[in-house]
C-alpha cells in the first residue's frame, strides 16, 4: 500500500501557525498585529535572498551557492555609494548591483560547468572574491547614502500597516512561481535537477541552464542587499552574512530537495516565516545563545524527518 505523500509546504505553514499560536501564549504581545507585520518584514528579506538558492537547489548536482551573503552584502553597498541624488539615481544604482550580481553568479556558473569545479568549492571561493572585491571598492570606509526612495517602499506601511517589503516579497513570489511553472525555462531546469544526463539526451542544454540559474541567484542576493539597505539604511562589510546558511535553511524545511529536481518557491516562503517565527520566539524567551542552536538545529532535523525519504517525494 501507498503511503500518502506528505506536502511539506503544508508543514511548513501549519508549523508557522504553531509557532505564533504558542509565542502569544509564553509571551504577551508576542501575537499582535504590529509583531505578526514585523515578522513578516523579517521573514521577507530572508525569502527574498533564499530565491535564488531555491533556483539552485532545484538545478541538483549538490548545488547551493554559498556565495549569496558576500552579493548581498556587495549589493547593498553599491546601491548606497550609487544611488545618491533624485529616483532616478537610485533605480541605475539598483540596475548596476543587479548586473553585478548577475556577473558574479554566471561566473559560478561557467565555473562549474566549464571547469567543472563543485559548486560548493566554486560558490565558496566566489564569497572570498567578493569580500575581496568589496573591501577594493570601499578601501575601508563605507561612505554613501540609502535612497530614499528604497527606503520608503522597504521600510513604509502602503496599506493597514503592511510593510512595503511584504508587498515586493510577494510580488517576487508571482514572478518565481511564473519563472517555475510556466516558462520553458522553469521546465529545463527541473528537468536538469532531476537526470542531467536524460535532460542533455532530451535536447535541453544544461550548461545553458546552470550558467543561467547561478546568475539569476547572484541578481536575486543583490536585490535581497538593496532591499536589505532599504530596512537597515546603513551598510557593514558583514551585512548579508547572517543569511547565507539560513537561506539555505528555508528552501529545505519548505521542501525542496538538496538532490535537486523537486520543489517549489512557495515552500521557501513558507521555510522563511517558520525560521523567522522561531528565531523571534526563542530571541523573546530570552534564551541563551547554545539553547537557540540547539532548539533551531532539532526543529530542522525534525521537519526532514516527516518529509520521509527523497524517492518517496520524487514519486
Amino acid at each position: 500500500m501507498k503511503r500518502p505523500r506528505i506536502d511539506p509546504v503544508l508543514i511548513a505553514l501549519l508549523l508557522a501557525a504553531g509557532l505564533f499560536v504558542l509565542g502569544s501564549v509564553l509571551q504577551p504581545g508576542f501575537g499582535s498585529y504590529d509583531q505578526a507585520m514585523n515578522i513578516l518584514r523579517l521573514a521577507a528579506f530572508l525569502g527574498i535572498v533564499a530565491a535564488g538558492q531555491t533556483l539552485v537547489i532545484i538545478s541538483g548536482g549538490e548545488g547551493i551557492d554559498l556565495s549569496v551573503g558576500a552579493v548581498v552584502t556587495l549589493g547593498a553597498i553599491l546601491v548606497f555609494r550609487l544611488g545618491t541624488g533624485e529616483a532616478g539615481g537610485a533605480l541605475l544604482a539598483l540596475a548596476i548591483a543587479l548586473g553585478v550580481g548577475l556577473l558574479i553568479g554566471a561566473a559560478n556558473g561557467l565555473g562549474i560547468t566549464l571547469l567543472k569545479i563543485p559548486p560548493l568549492v566554486m560558490t565558496l571561493g566566489m564569497a572570498g572574491v567578493v569580500q575581496g572585491l568589496i573591501l577594493v571598492i570601499t578601501r575601508g570606509e563605507l561612505r554613501g547614502e540609502t535612497p530614499e526612495l528604497l527606503a520608503g517602499l522597504v521600510s513604509g506601511s502602503l496599506f493597514f500597516g503592511v510593510p512595503g517589503v511584504v508587498l515586493v516579497w510577494i510580488a517576487l513570489g508571482v514572478l518565481m512561481w511564473l519563472l517555475l511553472w510556466r516558462t520553458p525555462y522553469g521546465r529545463q531546469l527541473f528537468a536538469v535537477g532531476v537526470n542531467r544526463t536524460t535532460a542533455r539526451l532530451s535536447g535541453v542544454r544544461v550548461p545553458a541552464v546552470i550558467v543561467a540559474t547561478y546568475a539569476l541567484s547572484g541578481m536575486l542576493a543583490a536585490l535581497g542587499g538593496a532591499i536589505l539597505l532599504g530596512y537597515t539604511r546603513q551598510v557593514f562589510l558583514n551585512l548579508g552574512d547572517p543569511y547565507t546558511l539560513p537561506s539555505v535553511a528555508a528552501v529545505v524545511v519548505g521542501g525542496t530537495l538538496l538532490a535537486g529536481g523537486v520543489g517549489s518557491y512557495a515552500g521557501t516562503m513558507a521555510g522563511a516565516l517558520v525560521l523567522t517565527l522561531l528565531t523571534s520566539l526563542l530571541t523573546a524567551l530570552d534564551l541563551p545563545e547554545s539553547a537557540r542552536q540547539i532548539v533551531y538545529g532539532l526543529t530542522l532535523l525534525a521537519l526532514l524527518s516527516l518529509y520521509g525519504r527523497q524517492r518517496a517525494l520524487r514519486e
